[in-house]
């Protein structure tokens, strides 16, 4: 007998796992964020509506000649000069009690001040890019926020609705990290979107001073106090992406999420207002205000809580700060609470 010496097989080749890095997955979702046709098409709206709106102001905003003020100022004095009748009469008036002046219970006189001067009559008047900077910048925002909120919703939304969301974890097994990724784009894309709409209204605005502008000067300290109301709009913009990013990631639907958010802001606010007037300075859009408005938002209880020793209602002052860091705790917890559940719950 011969004794054979049996060697060991080669071990069998495992396949090579490739674990995809957060740079690629980032890669990746800002790759499937800008071929979002939704997306693309609330951007190609965007621009639609403000070319519109900037011919709008081209057409209802003008540079009056002397003719026009002349009319307007017919107009105004014709005004003060009825006034002024009605103001004689009430001088004249028996029925002034006796414990006052005719003067003080009619009042001071008209005047042409009372009634804006000869431009609040003028049929087009001048663009007054100093008076109307900075609530253009509001309104920006505001409408910027609103496409933010159809934005987050739907970029998640559509990732249940297609289930495409289970497939991509096939390559990205760690959900948080996915979550992450979609989040930082997310972001990323608001804060964009927020800073080009508020340039969008920074050149509208320029095109109407330039060509139906007025001849007054910009207020001292207007440039500062345009440029940190616009910053805090792009700050707005980004909060109501995260927002609806998470409501959207817990229910899982994106047209859910969003009447969710349409019955809370347009409904149960102002119920909450009317029954609960100290439950404002909690309320989602009292915090925007506080936000955005220059000086922040100011809530008076107008019927609760006794008159203050000046006679003037109780009120409450919401500052920016406050606000955004208010809003800013509300996004955290609510896209974390959808990033949990997305960690912890079955995918079918």
């Amino acid at each position: 007998m011969s004794a054979v010496v049996e060697q060991p097989g080669a071990p069998v080749a495992q396949p090579t796992v490739h674990r995809a890095s957060f740079g690629s997955l980032l890669r990746s979702e800002a790759h499937r964020f800008r071929s979002r046709r939704f997306i693309q098409l609330l951007l190609v709206l965007a621009v639609v509506g403000w070319v519109v709106s900037t011919v709008i102001g081209l057409l209802n905003y003008g540079t009056p000649d002397d003719g026009d003020l002349a009319d307007a100022q017919a107009r105004l004095d014709e005004i003060v000069a009825e006034q002024q009748v009605f103001y004689e009469e009430c001088l004249e008036d028996a029925n002034v009690p006796d414990d006052t002046t005719p003067e003080e219970w009619c009042g001071p006189a008209p005047t042409a001040d009372n009634f804006g001067g000869p431009e609040a009559f003028l049929d087009k008047a001048p663009f007054d890019f100093g008076e109307a900077g900075t609530s253009g910048a509001l309104g920006v925002a505001a409408l910027a926020a609103a496409l933010a909120v159809a934005i987050g919703a739907t970029w998640i939304g559509a990732e249940w609705s297609s289930r495409t969301i289970v497939a991509l974890l096939f390559w990205v097994p760690r959900r948080l990290q996915v979550m992450a990724a979609k989040l930082t784009v997310l972001v990323a894309a608001a804060a964009l979107f927020g800073v080009l709409t508020q340039a969008a209204w920074l050149a509208t605005a320029g095109i109407w001073e330039a060509l139906v502008g007025g001849p007054d000067a910009l207020p001292e300290n207007f440039w500062s106090a345009l440029l940190q109301t616009q910053g805090r709009g792009v700050l707005l913009v980004v909060l109501a992406a995260v927002l609806a990013f998470g409501l959207t990631n817990v229910v899982r639907n994106t047209g859910a999420a969003l009447g969710i958010a349409f019955v809370y802001t347009a409904i149960v606010e102002n119920i909450l207002r009317a029954l609960r007037p100290h439950w404002e300075p909690w309320l989602l859009t009292s915090n925007a205000l506080g936000l955005v408005q220059q000086g922040g938002y100011t809530i008076t209880y107008w019927n609760d809580g006794p008159i203050g020793p000046d006679g003037n209602p109780p009120e409450y002052y919401l500052g920016p700060l406050q606000a955004g860091v208010y809003l800013g705790l509300v996004a955290v917890v609510l896209a974390a609470v959808g990033a949990v559940l997305f960690a912890k719950r079955d995918l079918h």
